[in-house]
C-alpha cells in the first residue's frame, strides 16, 4: 500500500503572516472531509502553495511558555491567570515566528512502511505527503497509519 492511499487531502492550511489567535481558531474548526474536527496541527504554505512550515500544539504552547522559564524559580511567580495573560501577550505574533521550519515530508508513492518507520523515527502525529515537483497533496496522520494496520491485522474495516 501507498502514502496516498491514506493520506487526507489538504483542506484547511495556514499563511506565514497569520497571527498565533488566527492559528488556534483554525486549528479548532479544521475538517476532516466535510466534518469540522479540529486538529492538532497545521501545514503553512506561502502565496505560492509552497510548504513553508508547521504549526502544532506544541509549538503554541513554546509560544505562549517561554522556554527560560523552566530555568528561572517559579515560585516567586503568581501562578492564578499566569496562562491567560501570556496567551494574550502573544496572540498577534505571527505564524512564521514560530512554526516549525524543517518540515519532514514523504512522496505520495513511498510505501506505508517507509512513512511508518519515518513517523516512529522522528516522533511525528502528522507527515505532508508531496508530489515529484514538491507540492503538498495531503497529510498522513499517525491515526491513518494506524487504521490502515488495523484494517490488515483484522482483515477487516476498522
Amino acid at each position: 500500500m501507498k502514502v496516498k492511499e491514506i493520506m487526507e487531502p489538504v483542506i484547511d492550511y495556514l499563511s506565514p503572516e497569520e497571527t498565533l489567535k488566527d492559528a488556534v481558531n483554525k486549528m479548532r474548526v479544521a475538517r476532516r472531509g466535510e466534518k469540522k474536527v479540529g486538529v492538532k496541527g497545521l501545514i503553512v504554505l506561502d502565496e505560492k502553495g509552497n510548504l513553508v512550515g508547521m504549526v502544532s500544539i506544541k509549538d503554541i504552547l513554546k509560544t505562549i511558555i517561554p522556554f527560560y522559564m523552566s530555568y528561572t524559580s517559579l515560585g516567586e511567580f503568581t501562578w492564578d491567570g499566569m496562562l491567560e495573560d501570556m496567551a494574550k501577550k502573544v496572540a498577534d505574533k505571527r505564524v512564521s515566528e514560530f512554526m516549525t521550519k524543517d518540515v519532514i515530508t514523504i512522496d505520495e508513492d513511498a510505501p506505508l512502511m517507509e512513512c511508518a518507520d519515518m513517523m516512529v523515527k522522528h516522533n511525528l502525529q502528522r507527515v505532508p505527503v508531496v508530489n515529484k515537483d514538491g507540492k503538498v497533496l495531503g497529510i498522513v496522520y499517525v491515526r491513518d497509519l494506524y487504521y490502515a494496520l488495523v484494517k490488515t491485522l483484522l482483515d477487516k474495516e476498522a
